[in-house]
């Protein structure tokens, strides 16, 4: 799939300014032009400029323009969520993405482009979703998962399982990592929009990178940029196979390994940072979030940390109810 040859220009400048300026990821810009060539077919649809029986899939959108969506409504959008909800069977996780590519569509051709004078759907309103607290290990359980890693790629599975536990590390940023990246007590990472943070390694992670760079320098390396290699074919490590090596070593520390993945060793380590005295903004910092509400996700609490919040006042020891003092007759 390329954008660049298959999008009308109205669509493609938007793609491309993702891409190139807000520094987005291929894949993220091919989500975003997937989702915008189907709202356009369904535009196209609605407003009569095709046969209405033509399977939607079909529909060409190489002579969309400003005329198209200029005169979108409100009423068109949530139109398109209930086509989306009836016949495309989506829920509203996947229909609130698609709300949020349309609202960054319309937003850049206001605000960039300034082919609109006015933004159609500033008041767009989202899915509803229903808030889930973030599945994660606790500290008995994470100390069992690297316990019991083995095998012949123990030295860099442990490093992995450390750096994801200790770090917050995205399985992207993992992936990623070279072996110039770290730096003494000092790890650069590039997120999301190539943007670039530094971490500081504890001993743990310390001497874990110690253990599997002192292996990693005994291979003949196909790539020898990347940090993390697989045995069998001396090149960086797939974000599959470190879903495979995650799922593994859950299996083999008794835990479930349908419930907890990479990410859910993130929300383990964001959830251990906090419960061990790490501020919400330092935890943004980490975790490299650009929004302070994406961090606060993880600022869930469990029974026991409620119940010793109530303990830690200093009201909150039993004390006798004095007396009234009777009135002498």
């Amino acid at each position: 799939m390329d954008y660049h040859t298959e999008a009308p220009p109205i669509l493609r400048d938007f793609l491309v300014y993702h891409e190139t300026i807000q520094g987005h990821s291929r894949k993220t810009v091919d989500e975003y032009y997937l989702d915008l060539r189907n709202f356009f077919r369904f535009l196209k649809q609605s407003k009569n400029l095709v046969s209405k029986d033509a399977p939607l899939d079909d529909i060409s959108i190489a002579d969309a323009d400003i005329s198209l969506v200029r005169d979108v409504t409100l009423t068109d959008i949530y139109s398109y969520m209930n086509y989306l909800s009836r016949d495309r069977g989506l829920n509203n996780t996947s229909r609130a993405r698609k709300v949020a590519t349309i609202r960054s569509f319309y937003k850049y051709l206001t605000n960039k482009a300034k082919l609109l004078e006015t933004n159609p759907v500033q008041d767009l309103d989202s899915p509803h979703l229903k808030k889930s607290l973030p599945k994660y290990l606790n500290l008995e359980e994470s100390i069992d998962l690297l316990d019991n890693v083995d095998g012949k790629n123990a030295s860099r599975d442990y490093c992995i399982l450390t750096l994801f536990l200790n770090c917050g590390l995205r399985i992207s940023e993992l992936v990623g990592l070279n072996k110039t990246d770290v730096r003494g007590d000092q790890l650069r990472v590039l997120g999301k929009g190539n943007k670039e943070r530094v971490l500081y390694l504890n001993d743990a992670c310390q001497q874990a990178l110690e253990d599997w760079m002192t292996e990693r320098d005994t291979l003949t390396l196909v790539d020898q940029n990347a940090l993390f290699v697989t045995l069998q074919n001396r090149r960086r490590i797939s974000t599959a196979a470190v879903h495979k090596l995650v799922k593994k070593h859950l299996a083999a520390a008794g835990l479930d390994s349908s419930q907890y993945s990479s990410h859910k060793l993130r929300h383990t380590a964001a959830t251990l940072m906090l419960q061990n005295g790490v501020d919400v903004r330092t935890l943004q910092e980490v975790l490299g979030h650009d929004h302070l509400n994406t961090t606060q996700i993880y600022t869930h609490v469990d029974n026991d940390d409620l119940r010793a919040a109530a303990r830690a006042n200093p009201l909150g020891g039993a004390r006798k109810k004095p007396k009234k003092e009777e009135k002498s007759e």
